[in-house]
């Protein structure tokens, strides 16, 4: 059955065919919204376009609409081919481990003592801002190491913090 089609449906049927593998991706400039999902019905409507739920082909039918030969159909095999190529083990990523004469080395290894660590300690044993030491340990090592730092308060002191 032949169908008689308009250019801008002509238009948006050859690029889709020409440069996406029949998905339809381009609209002409002049076509936007209601004008868009019009030409978008017209074509499903008449069977030229289908859906895959998310994005627009063309079918069968539009490719004999735009006078053009119809793509070879994927076989199951080849089909089963393209799944088994494109399966990729899992990888198990390594925990991030930090150097031993590093900043944040630094910063576990006062967390780890009996007495613990203040900010202002911490501060001044790595040159960094209060904000950075609040930063990395609960970026850096709460979440990225999975460390558990718990603190306390004494009365009229600083807050200390250790690695639990």
């Amino acid at each position: 059955m032949t169908f008689k089609i308009s250019p801008a449906q002509q238009q948006i049927l050859s690029y889709a065919a020409e440069h996406t593998d029949g998905k339809l991706i381009w609209f002409p400039d002049a076509i936007k919204g209601g004008a868009k999902k019009k030409v978008i019905d017209s074509l499903f409507n008449r069977a030229l376009i289908t859906t895959d739920g998310t994005n627009w082909f063309i079918t069968g039918e539009g490719y004999d609409a735009l006078g053009l030969p119809r793509p070879d159909p994927i076989t199951i095999a080849a089909l089963d081919a393209i799944i088994d190529s494109a399966k990729v083990e899992p990888v198990n990523k390594p925990k991030p481990r930090s150097r031993e004469n590093s900043k944040q080395a630094q910063v576990i290894a006062m967390l780890k003592r009996p007495e613990g660590a203040t900010i202002q300690q911490i501060c001044q044993a790595t040159q960094w801002q209060s904000h950075t030491v609040r930063g990395s340990m609960a970026g850096a090592l709460k979440k990225k190491l999975g460390l558990s730092i718990t603190s306390e308060k004494s009365e009229g002191g600083e807050r200390v913090y250790h690695i639990a």
